[in-house]
């Protein structure tokens, strides 16, 4: 079944090509593909502020699908399943690439400056401003507030203390006004 990828899907549509990949329908897993691959990119892109580390993350994160979806029982939605997979892989993805980075560039500053930022293909508003942010900063902030993790289990996923996830938040808050307001 190729599906237009425009198109709003249904649930029930969704749920019929989730059923079809788990049964091997390469068309199927290519129409969710089609359907979840930009929302996919932004959060890689958002978590890891370099486009093409960002696109090798996407990349990864649908294989795994691919390899994973049975493991999808169905308990939540499947966009929050692959957001969560999406979540898991740009944060290996990060700690992967930070031994190379920290020989490159400060730790510190992992963001993308404000020239790449504003190069950066696909973004406008506010994800030209957190791509910016320190990378502690930017995954806490991406996992918070845009997508809804609590600070528990960002602390858990990031290994810092809670506290510390609060205080990457505030700083990232406080960053992006300061930006938004001399842009």
């Amino acid at each position: 079944m190729l599906m237009d990828a425009n198109q709003p899907i249904t649930d029930q549509v969704q749920q019929m090509l989730i059923d079809q990949v788990k049964n091997g329908d390469q068309l199927a897993y290519k129409a969710l593909y089609d359907m979840h691959k930009a929302k996919v990119y932004g959060l890689c892109l958002r978590l890891i502020a370099d486009e093409g580390h960002a696109q090798d993350a996407t990349q990864e994160v649908f294989v795994q699908v691919w390899h994973k979806i049975a493991q999808f029982d169905g308990r939540s939605q499947f966009s929050t399943w692959l957001y969560s997979v999406t979540s898991n892989i740009a944060i290996s993805y990060v700690r992967k690439q930070k031994h190379w980075l920290n020989k490159v560039i400060s730790f510190e500053q992992s963001g993308m400056d404000e020239q790449s930022a504003n190069d950066c293909n696909g973004l406008n508003g506010l994800d030209k401003l957190i791509v910016r942010l320190p990378e502690r900063a930017r995954m806490v902030f991406v996992l918070y507030a845009v997508e809804g993790y609590r600070h528990e289990e960002i602390a858990t996923l990031l290994g810092m203390a809670v506290g510390s996830s609060k205080a990457q938040y505030h700083r990232a808050r406080q960053l992006l006004k300061q930006w938004y307001e001399n842009e």
